[in-house]
C-alpha cells in the first residue's frame, strides 16, 4: 500500500478517536428504552426502570440521560447521596445532548425526571437541566 494511503488511514482513524463515537442519541433503540424505563419510574416500579437504566448505560457508558433519571429514582428512595453522585456524573456527558421533552417527572419536588419523545433529537439541552437537579438535590442535603 502506498505510504499517502497509510497516511489517510492513519488521519482519518486518529481524528475518528479524537471525535470519539457517534452520539448514542442517534441509536433509536436506546431512544425506545429510555421512554419505556420512563414509564416505569412514573408507575412507581422503580426496580424495574432501574435494571432498564442499567441495560442503556451498558450499551451506551456515561448517558447523561439514563443517569438523570437514576438520580431521580435514588430521590425517590431518599438515597440524597446516590443521587447526587449519578446526577455528577451525567454532568460532563450533557452539554451538547439535546432531547425532546416529552413529560417532566418531579419527583418529591426535588429531582425531575424526563421522558424523552419518540424522536431522536429534539431542541432542550440537557445540561441546565442536571444543573438544576443537582442544585435541588444539594440543597436538600443542606437540610438534613
Amino acid at each position: 500500500m502506498p505510504r499517502k494511503s497509510w497516511q489517510m488511514i492513519l488521519l482519518v482513524t486518529a481524528l475518528g478517536l479524537v471525535a470519539g463515537p457517534l452520539p448514542a442519541q442517534a441509536d433509536a433503540g436506546l431512544t425506545r428504552l429510555l421512554v419505556q424505563s420512563y414509564d416505569l419510574l412514573e408507575a412507581g416500579q422503580l426496580a424495574q426502570a432501574q435494571k432498564i437504566y442499567e441495560q442503556i448505560l451498558a450499551r451506551d457508558p456515561g448517558n447523561p440521560l439514563a443517569l438523570n433519571n437514576l438520580g431521580a429514582i435514588k430521590v425517590k428512595e431518599n438515597k440524597f447521596p446516590e443521587a447526587l453522585t449519578y446526577l455528577s456524573q451525567a454532568l460532563p456527558r450533557a452539554r451538547g445532548y439535546k432531547i425532546k421533552v416529552n413529560r417532566v417527572c418531579a419527583l418529591d419536588g426535588i429531582c425531575l425526571a424526563f421522558r424523552p419523545l419518540e424522536e431522536v433529537y429534539g431542541d432542550t439541552e440537557l445540561e441546565p437541566l442536571i444543573k438544576f437537579n443537582i442544585d435541588m438535590v444539594k440543597a436538600r442535603l443542606a437540610t438534613r
